[in-house]
């Protein structure tokens, strides 16, 4: 197959999941199809990303679009002018005229047997006069993390301001799904969301992936037994908020037991207040990037996922399996993934049991190692790239197989008749 992939932003550097989901199945699908990868750039990435590009498609298509500084005066204003748009901001942000017409160059050369949107983003750049099938990959489903923001948001501006968003983003999200020929989610949970709440016949899901010999224990680090660890782009607001979770109310309750209790947060951009605490607790070690998570994993005694907002599935806790650590996750961080309580990993939903949880597999270190070989069987044995892409390339080739629907086709095209608000 040619396939027009479409993103808003380079992969390299690999160092978020959503990349990093994208990158590994895209390096499977270049060996059997033709890959041309159309980007925005907002110029944030280095030259080496566009050279490295080389690695996951055959072509590469860099489309400018400039983005407003986050926490900037600019920000703030199109925050708020983004009050009397029909579009969440997080979709608004990403218009391109430029990317839509380029689109269409390729969709009508007659070079592309299917589209593939990666992510909701990109799809309001997807024009509804296609003259090839398309399917749109959803890691997630935005509208349910947009809607847990809401929810455990106390600030009573900040909730209103996150309810907007959350109705606008489901009645987009509804719509995009309605206008591709295909939706594909990364998990049958998600998947039948999509088919629930938006209506839509035509999605299917693959399986989280994670790179099992990338991803395996070295024993060559020295595990600090008292030290737990988690990974994640700290710019991604669901992660900052289970950090936050973690170190105002678990944190305290486990240093009840153990108080030389310590935490590492691993992760692209930091906010400035685990910063600020860093440097006021010793044993709060804040890495920001770096360029391999491993050594950090191995580490440490146990592998927190205390996540509270999300959708999708998350790829740190295969990678977590991967690694033979043993696992403490909220029901939302292990949302979508075929693993069993008190199995591969632990399972806790409040402070209390959280806490709990770790506090265990921390005073016994055997157990844990138990849990953390079983899960690493797991996940080696179901869950290599190889198979996640074959999946997908089955979707796409049943996708292409069926033209896109002349009604559902006449919603997009009514979609791009009018400028967006």
């Amino acid at each position: 197959m040619r396939i027009l992939w479409l993103k808003t932003e380079l992969l390299h550097p690999v160092d978020k999941g959503g990349k990093i989901r994208t990158y590994n199945m895209l390096k499977e699908l270049k060996c059997d199809h033709h890959i041309t990868y159309l980007t925005l750039d907002d110029g944030s990435a280095g030259l080496e990303a566009r050279e490295m590009a080389l690695e996951y498609c055959h072509e590469l298509i860099c489309v400018s679009h400039h983005q407003r500084e986050k926490f900037s005066s600019s920000f703030y204003a199109e925050l708020a002018l983004n009050l009397t748009s029909r579009l969440p901001y997080a979709i608004k942000k990403y218009e391109s005229a430029s990317m839509r017409k380029e689109i269409l160059g390729q969709a009508h050369n007659g070079n592309v047997d299917i589209i593939v949107c990666d992510f909701l983003a990109p799809a309001i750049n997807v024009p509804g006069d296609l003259s090839c099938p398309a399917t749109l990959f959803q890691h997630n489903v935005e509208a349910m993390i947009w809607k847990r923001h809401f929810e455990v948001q106390e600030n009573p501006i900040k909730k209103r301001y996150l309810r907007t968003q959350w109705q606008k983003m489901a009645k987009f999200e509804k719509e995009m799904c309605l206008s591709f020929d295909s939706v594909v989610a990364v998990s049958a949970e998600d998947r039948e969301k999509i088919r629930r709440d938006y209506s839509v016949d035509q999605v299917f899901d693959v399986p989280t992936g994670v790179d099992t010999d990338y991803f395996t224990p070295s024993v060559k680090e020295e595990v600090n037994p008292h030290n737990v660890v988690f990974t994640g782009s700290m710019d991604w607001l669901p992660n900052e908020d289970c950090i936050r979770y973690y170190t105002d109310q678990i944190l305290p309750i486990i240093r009840q037991t153990i108080p030389d209790a310590s935490l590492t947060v691993v992760g692209r951009n930091p906010y400035s207040s685990l910063l600020e605490l860093s440097k006021r607790d010793a044993s709060i070690r804040v890495t920001g990037r770096v360029e391999d998570v491993r050594p950090y994993m191995e580490r440490a005694a146990v592998y927190i996922v205390p996540l509270r907002i999300g959708g999708g599935t998350r790829l740190k806790i295969f990678e977590a399996m991967a690694m033979e650590k043993a696992i403490v996750s909220t029901t939302i961080g292990a949302e979508g993934l075929p693993v069993r309580d008190r199995e591969e990993l632990r399972i806790a939903d409040t402070p209390e049991t959280f806490a709990a949880a770790v506090v265990d597999l921390l005073r016994d270190p055997q157990t844990a190692k138990r849990m953390g070989q079983r899960a690493g069987k797991t996940v080696r044995d179901k869950f290599g790239w190889n198979g996640v892409a074959k999946r997908f390339t089955e979707i796409c080739e049943a996708t292409t197989q069926n033209r896109r629907n002349p009604k559902l086709n006449s919603v997009a095209a009514r979609r791009h008749e009018q400028p967006a608000a």
